[in-house]
């Protein structure tokens, strides 16, 4: 389950709707609620709320909305910074805003380490399973392992790779055979390690 901060505050309102009044809101109180131009603004929310088993949706009946899970989001999952798009491909500008907050499961994250989640844009990782609009999410960090699967910062713009340190040189090796590395020596400016990959969250 992946939801970010504005279907959560979704589905917390139509939550404290029914425990209030013991139905739920019609689409057009949900609209003016959070202040939507449009229903179909409304549709997209809900559309999304319910593939992720949250709400059940009878489109026949005014007040068709049914809460299927009160607790999922509070007891299995937390909220982590999704802080913007990291290129798996040619690296692109990494646009951090600790304000949007995505929901993930527990499971992924550990005591004691600070994570991030980031939106892929780009193909070069896709032998890895990782594909264009895949959320990774990663354990902030400044160091890495030969093998690791990393987001690191070139020159001021961020990309996913697997990492590999030889000699004198570091190489971020993409797992798409029409990507050369991007090899990191004496010529770079700016380059580190910001997190590593320690899961994926993807909707069909």
């Amino acid at each position: 389950m992946a939801i970010t901060k504005k279907q959560k505050e979704f589905y917390d309102y139509i939550v404290a709707y029914n425990s209030e009044h013991g139905h739920s809101p019609t689409q057009k109180e949900i609209k003016d609620h959070f202040g939507l131009k449009s229903f179909g603004s409304v549709q997209k929310y809900l559309q999304y709320l319910n593939k992720e088993g949250l709400l059940e949706t009878q489109w026949n009946q005014r007040r068709s909305l049914e809460i299927k899970s009160a607790d999922v989001i509070d007891s299995d999952s937390d909220q982590i910074p999704l802080l913007g798009q990291v290129a798996a491909g040619n690296p692109i500008e990494a646009i951090e805003n600790p304000t949007n907050l995505i929901t993930v499961p527990k499971y992924l994250l550990k005591g004691g380490f600070k994570y991030f989640a980031l939106t892929v844009k780009g193909d070069s990782m896709i032998d890895a399973g990782i594909l264009e609009g895949d959320v990774i999410v990663c354990r902030s960090t400044k160091e890495a392992r030969n093998g690791q699967i990393v987001v690191a910062v070139v020159n001021g713009e961020a990309t996913v790779k697997t990492f590999s340190h030889q000699k004198k040189t570091i190489e971020l090796i993409a797992s798409n055979k029409n990507y050369k590395p991007i090899v990191v020596d004496e010529s770079v400016a700016d380059f580190k390690i910001v997190g590593n990959l320690v899961g994926l969250l993807r909707s069909y």
